[in-house]
């Protein structure tokens, strides 16, 4: 029969510690995130509804996203036991330089409508962790205060968009060299833009709108307005003011006339590094190998152009096997784990991106809140690397991963 006695002073004083109170609202919140996910409830609270659905939402049902996210999540590993994990190396070379993680900040368009601080939060963050950060054709920052935001550290690669105005377009490029960067990133799979549904069921807009909807929707979000109207006006950095949507903003300016002689002409005038993103083929993947471009980005945009386009992780495999010995293969649209991360690089991939998972942190907290989703993500792929008895990238092999597929075609 169990004895009971009435608790000692002595006995519980050892039990009874007490924190020293923060009062940093910002930073209490970030630290209870321990996930994107966690970091992407606390932007929805404090981000209106059309800028978080800009960057949530996707094309038309928005099957491609949810698609690509649950490729990830039918993920089984494979762990091997007894591997002396003792001391762990996250980085190797992309594109000719050292990263220190095998990810880096994709390039998110209107980005100053998340946050106020924008690309300049995120081109520091990614500075401070030692991983490339990618400029849109429609960042709301100009080119060369983005090479200052990373400093000496910085890596920046260029994202371009071609343009109907090729002179515009290749003015841009010419800005981004003089300034520093050392990839381009030319984005293929925009020849016209999407169907973003809950940008026009929002009645978003570029800059936003004064309504009386707004004006309902500053009393929830008082310090998003705020920090909105008391800093500089938004707009495109690299364009003139647009007022318009963003899907009317890509069919009134890009060129769906571009081809693969417009990629070669456009590979003669940059002197860095080029990648192709928005690949979504074997047979894209090997024409672009042959042309010898220096690496090839899988995504369909994160669900935001065609929907029902292929899943980019399901396509690694095959296209690793096909052109990964003469070009590197990266991978984006759906990663919102480190261990998504792991996974892609196991199964051949050089190098990820992330968007959204960027985002909801810079909504979350600005540069502290990209600074979380980046060492949340760290922690995750350090985490997972040990437990699958790897001590490198170099280690990861693809019989670590297998990917559980449900939709098998008939």
């Amino acid at each position: 029969m169990t004895q009971r006695q009435f608790p000692r002073p002595k006995d519980l004083l050892p039990l009874v510690k007490f924190k020293k109170p923060d009062f940093n609202a910002k930073r209490r919140r970030l630290r209870a995130a321990l996930t994107i996910e966690d970091l992407r409830a606390i932007a929805k609270r404090r981000t209106p509804r059309a800028a978080f659905d800009y960057t949530e939402g996707a094309a038309e049902a928005e099957l491609s996203l949810a698609r690509a996210r649950q490729a990830f999540k039918d993920i089984e590993f494979h762990p091997a036991i007894l591997r002396d994990v003792s001391k762990l190396d996250t980085g190797w070379d992309v594109l000719g330089r050292r990263t220190e993680l095998p990810f880096g900040i994709a390039p998110t368009g209107f980005t100053r409508m998340m946050h106020t601080e924008g690309e300049r939060a995120g081109a520091a963050a990614a500075a401070a962790a030692g991983i490339p950060f990618a400029l849109s054709t429609m960042g709301t920052t100009p080119i060369e205060d983005v090479a200052e935001a990373g400093g000496a550290l910085g890596r920046n690669w260029f994202q371009l968009y071609m343009w109907k105005d090729r002179d515009r377009s290749m003015a841009l490029v010419d800005r981004a060299a003089a300034a520093g960067f050392d990839t381009l990133l030319v984005t293929v799979d925009v020849p016209v833009a999407g169907a973003r549904l809950r940008d026009k069921r929002n009645g978003f807009a570029i800059p936003p709108e004064l309504t009386a909807r707004t004006f309902f929707d500053m009393a929830k979000h008082p310090n998003w307005w705020f920090d909105m109207l008391t800093t500089e006006p938004l707009s495109f950095a690299s364009l003139s003011r647009w007022s318009g949507t963003v899907a009317e903003l890509l069919n009134t300016m890009f060129d769906p006339t571009v081809d693969y002689e417009d990629l070669a002409w456009i590979k003669q005038q940059w002197p860095g590094k080029v990648v192709v993103k928005g690949v979504q083929t074997v047979a894209d993947a090997k024409r672009l190998a042959d042309m010898g471009v220096d690496g090839i980005t899988l995504s369909n945009h994160g669900g935001r152009q065609l929907d029902r386009a292929p899943i980019p992780f399901h396509l690694l495999p095959e296209v690793v096997r096909e052109v990964g010995k003469d070009t590197e293969v990266h991978v984006d649209t759906g990663i919102m784990s480190g261990a998504d991360i792991v996974a892609c690089i196991a199964l051949g991939a050089r190098f990820t991106m992330i968007g959204r998972a960027y985002l909801y942190g810079l909504m979350a907290g600005g540069r502290e809140g990209v600074d979380r989703a980046i060492a949340i993500l760290k922690e995750e792929l350090e985490r997972t690397m040990k437990l699958l008895g790897v001590a490198s990238l170099e280690e990861l092999e693809p019989g670590h991963v297998t990917q559980l597929q449900r939709l098998i075609p008939r």
